[in-house]
């Protein structure tokens, strides 16, 4: 069964601008159209594989912050297309390899493409991507190659950096680290391609760049947050599903960090320092602990100081309906785990 992203503005509960949003989700649905065109293959086991995740949906939120900026020069312009589909091929690319390294079984509620076929079609579906990405990218310039190469640099070394572990540096610092690398790249990539195709100033370019790279983190750390707070599949998994496998995402550190000496937060720090909770009834109280701890409050305090930096760097950009716009997606991304 193909699912199809509702990828208007208004699908996350934000009150906009009517044109900023018709615009937007019209060159998202074109976007979506023409990632379809750009997966075919000669060969049906590739072009089975290379559809299967964009088949499962997804939130292309990548395609999406692209559109937005390009609101602020001309979002008609022919490259604005062909820009949105290198950085969700590009996402989805990683997606692949991401379920490899993670021995995913499930991705957006199918069966990964590693369990499916097996690693070596996952990786190299993935690599076939990749290859996609960058021929639409030469059709862009010089610069579009270029920037597309330093972003793919930055996903591997944050791959790398989440594959080796902290090594002596501070976990908290290195999990932020990973996210910027991993995601928030990607996504500031995705608002200067707006930018700068769209034809926008420098300036304003640059401004883009920075939100995106922000609300990139922000927009990650909100999801992980997610997989703890929700009590339904707001997250796309199983609540829990990180704890269950041992993923140490930011609230679990700030936890493990916490050096308070009351008996649920020594409870939860116990429970959290023994690995992956597999175990249902130690996962339930583990679960039930760490959404009241003070550890989530501080995490959910976090996610709403990179959503007001982002903001902040909206501050060059004219007030205008797709600034604000932005902004609410700020709010957004804040709110959403409260």
């Amino acid at each position: 069964m193909v699912s199809t992203p509702d990828t208007a503005l208004t699908s996350f509960g934000i009150d906009i601008d009517p044109q900023v949003d018709a615009s937007v989700t019209a060159t998202l649905a074109v976007v979506e159209e023409a990632l379809r065109k750009n997966v075919t293959s000669a060969d049906p086991l590739i072009a089975e594989a290379s559809r299967h995740l964009m088949d499962a949906g997804g939130k292309r939120f990548r395609p999406l912050i692209l559109a937005l900026s390009a609101q602020f020069g001309d979002p008609q312009r022919a490259e604005i297309v062909p820009a949105a589909l290198v950085v969700e091929l590009t996402h989805l690319a990683t997606l692949y390899h991401d379920d490899v390294m993670d021995e995913a079984d499930v991705r957006r509620g199918a069966p990964s493409a590693n369990a499916r076929w097996d690693n070596s079609v996952a990786i190299l579906v993935g690599d076939f991507l990749f290859a996609r990405a960058a021929d639409i990218a030469a059709t862009l310039g010089l610069e579009a190659v270029r920037l597309q190469a330093q972003t793919f640099s930055r996903l591997v070394h944050g791959q790398i950096a989440e594959t080796v572990g902290p090594r002596g540096t501070d976990p908290i610092e290195h999990y932020l680290f990973v996210i910027a690398e991993k995601t928030a790249s990607l996504m500031s990539t995705s608002a200067r391609y707006g930018g700068m195709f769209s034809g926008a100033s420098t300036e304003h370019v640059e401004a883009l760049a920075g939100y995106g790279e922000t609300i990139g983190v922000a927009f990650q750390l909100s999801d992980d947050l997610l997989d703890i707070a929700s009590e339904s599949v707001q997250s796309g998994k199983t609540p829990g599903t990180d704890l269950r496998e041992g993923v140490p995402t930011l609230p679990v550190l700030y936890a493990l960090a916490d050096e308070d000496a009351d008996a649920s937060a020594v409870r939860l720090r116990e429970l959290l320092g023994s690995g992956p909770l597999v175990d249902d009834a130690l996962h339930a109280e583990a679960l039930a602990l760490l959404r009241e701890s003070a550890a989530m409050k501080r995490a959910r305090e976090t996610v709403r100081s990179y959503a007001e930096e982002a903001r902040a760097c909206l501050a060059p950009l004219p007030d205008s309906p797709p600034r604000r716009a932005m902004e609410a997606l700020c709010n957004f991304i804040a709110d959403r785990t409260s």
